[in-house]
């Protein structure tokens, strides 16, 4: 390897080079043998250069000629190539390829290790220039080949440097990088805790952190007044598409600061990531939606800004027609929500509508009333549906709603306001994706303020806190914090990015005797909150400052900028639905001898 050592990277060469004696390392991606004349596609993480083994032959050193190395050569073979760099002739060149006016013509190959048979071809392409995307798990089986594949480098490259940035934009501001622990005291948060047993104090568990909430409060109190990391972060949850059981947030605190602070530094971060990045010049300032009117315009509070199609307020259709179930909506106090569809009245077929309706299901709505609008604008007609309900009152529907002919009309009516606004948007964002509105290549921010500080569990008959118990209740409220706590607003503030919640940060609470109470209404008892979190409210009696921040996913950032819906397609070494890793097989049992050193007794099932 001393001697076949690269000097340049597949990616450098360029025409300039041209008759540059070069040693380069990496894998055989493609070869195609032409008559005798042997091209080799040799990929590094830099690129790929087109390698040509040509007549006359040569030998190598063991005394095997080039011509039949290069024939026993396959695909992902690593391998060291020795050769002068030349131009490609004119018909040769590849203008879609950086190196692709140039070859280097190979004087020697030593082979570095084979490979065998793939299991799957890598950056394989459809027709229409489309990756090949193999099954899920024999992608995560065999991840170590999956990361070879242009996309998933690109994916890794653009992680390093979205991180790489955010770190020196940090630094630039005044910040400090410190670790918190990774084995901290077990407490009530969000999702269930990987439990660590201790071998040194039986019966006793570390718990792996959530988030870093407690500790960089702490810091704070330290006089620590501006920390940030890149946090690891571990939650026993179900899985989903932009969840993972160990994932990564930017997380950061500030003393001394306000809500619009936090805000203005985050969009600041942001503007930086994404034109250090992806060359990507954000808005100055991003959208500001209190969680009520976002729930009321977009029936979600990770509403998808890369499209309009607002809900309307449709409750003026109850007397405006004889449709019962928008009267008895209201009647129980509920709400009508309409959505018009511009111009999709031809497109959506009754089973289209059908589709659109099982979604509002999901989210509890009894129905999705439709109706399509023809005839002209003076003289508009009401078809299918709910329509006739409507007849003669045609024109005040339109001009109440703003809709015109060819339009499609989409109706969720509810006693409940909340479940008419979340079905309805549930409809909205479908029909983003279904109808091609949600471009992966634009970005569209916002932030969602004014969140309840408390809802209500029903299972348990309590209230609990929406977020986390350490946000601070807005000062209007403090007053009536125990007597209508369902009311109570919180400093507490959401970043959205193309309808993916990407960041959730509050003011915190530093006052001890306002952080008991917020423990009560939560029905945590000054015994119970001592217990589980006095080293917390222990230290807030010590001078604590006011302080606040926010912890953007950093996973779920680089998966919007990558154009991904998934964070396994940004992570190195994802665990699938089923949170288990079918590379290493974990999670996997441990010898009994492992459980006795731990004092763990279990019973084992026969598999």
């Amino acid at each position: 390897m001393e001697t076949m050592k690269r000097t340049v990277t597949c990616g450098a060469l360029r025409e300039g080079d041209s008759g540059r004696r070069v040693i380069l390392n990496g894998w055989v991606h493609r070869k195609r043998d032409h008559g005798g004349i042997t091209f080799l596609s040799l990929r590094d993480r830099y690129g790929i250069t087109q390698v040509v083994v040509d007549p006359p032959d040569t030998a190598a050193e063991s005394g095997v000629s080039l011509r039949a190395v290069a024939a026993d050569l396959r695909m992902e073979y690593c391998v060291a190539v020795e050769g002068v760099v030349r131009p490609r002739p004119g018909s040769m060149r590849n203008p879609d390829m950086p190196t692709g006016s140039i070859e280097v013509l190979a004087a020697y190959i030593a082979v570095l290790s084979r490979s065998e048979v793939l299991p799957f071809m890598l950056d394989e392409v459809n027709k229409d220039g489309t990756p090949v995307i193999p099954n899920e798990d024999l992608r995560l089986k065999y991840r170590y080949l999956d990361l070879r594949t242009a996309r998933m480098q690109h994916h890794l490259a653009l992680r390093h440097r979205t991180a790489l940035a955010v770190r020196k934009f940090l630094d630039s501001q005044g910040f400090f990088e410190l670790e918190t622990p990774t084995f901290i005291k077990s407490t009530p948060e969000g999702a269930r805790d990987y439990l660590v047993p201790s071998r040194l104090y039986p019966g006793q568990f570390y718990a792996l952190p959530q988030s870093p909430q407690l500790y960089k409060q702490l810091l704070m109190v330290s006089g620590f007044d501006r920390y940030f990391q890149i946090a690891r972060c571990y939650r026993d949850e179900d899985a989903r598409g932009d969840r993972q059981p160990e994932f990564t947030q930017i997380d950061m605190e500030m003393s001394f600061v306000s809500r619009d602070d936090v805000l203005d530094l985050t969009e600041r971060m942001m503007s930086v990531v994404f034109f250090e990045t992806l060359g990507v010049t954000l808005p100055e300032q991003f959208p500001c939606l209190t969680w009520d009117e976002a729930l009321a315009r977009y029936g979600t509070d990770k509403p998808d800004l890369r499209f309009g199609m607002e809900l309307l307020n449709g409750d003026f259709l109850a007397d405006a027609g004889g449709f019962q179930a928008f009267k008895d909506a209201l009647a129980g106090g509920g709400t009508i929500k309409a959505l018009v569809v511009s111009g999709q009245g031809e497109k959506y077929s009754r089973k289209m509508i059908e589709d659109l309706e099982a979604t509002a299901r999901v989210y509890k709505a009894k129905g999705l009333g439709w109706t399509k609008i023809a005839g002209t604008g003076t003289a508009p007609v009401l078809e299918g549906g709910i329509g006739k309900f409507f007849a003669g009152a045609e024109s005040l529907v339109c001009a109440g709603l703003g809709a015109s002919p060819g339009d499609l009309l989409l109706f969720v009516a509810d006693g409940k306001p909340r479940i008419a606004c979340t079905a309805l948007g549930a409809v909205r964002s479908r029909l983003g994706k279904d109808l091609g509105l949600c471009s992966p290549g634009q970005f569209a921010f916002a932030w969602i303020v004014d969140f309840p500080l408390f809802q209500w569990n029903d299972d348990e008959a309590k209230w609990e806190a929406a977020h986390h118990l350490f946000s601070m209740p807005q000062k209007k409220y403090h007053a009536t914090l125990e007597s209508d706590p369902g009311s109570v607003k919180g400093d507490l503030y959401d970043l959205v990015l193309n309808g993916c919640e990407l960041a959730s940060g509050s003011i915190r609470i530093h006052d001890p005797a306002l952080q008991k109470r917020v423990f009560q209404v939560a029905g945590i008892d000054e015994a119970e909150g001592e217990q589980k979190f006095g080293f917390l409210t222990d230290a807030f009696k010590f001078g604590a400052p006011p302080h606040g921040g926010i912890a953007p996913g950093l996973d779920r950032l680089v998966m919007l900028m990558a154009g991904e819906t998934s964070i396994k397609e940004v992570i190195p070494f994802p665990k699938n639905t089923f949170a288990q890793s079918p590379m290493d097989d974990c999670p996997s049992p441990v010898s009994e001898a492992q459980l006795r050193e731990l004092h763990l007794q279990v019973m084992r099932e026969a598999h």
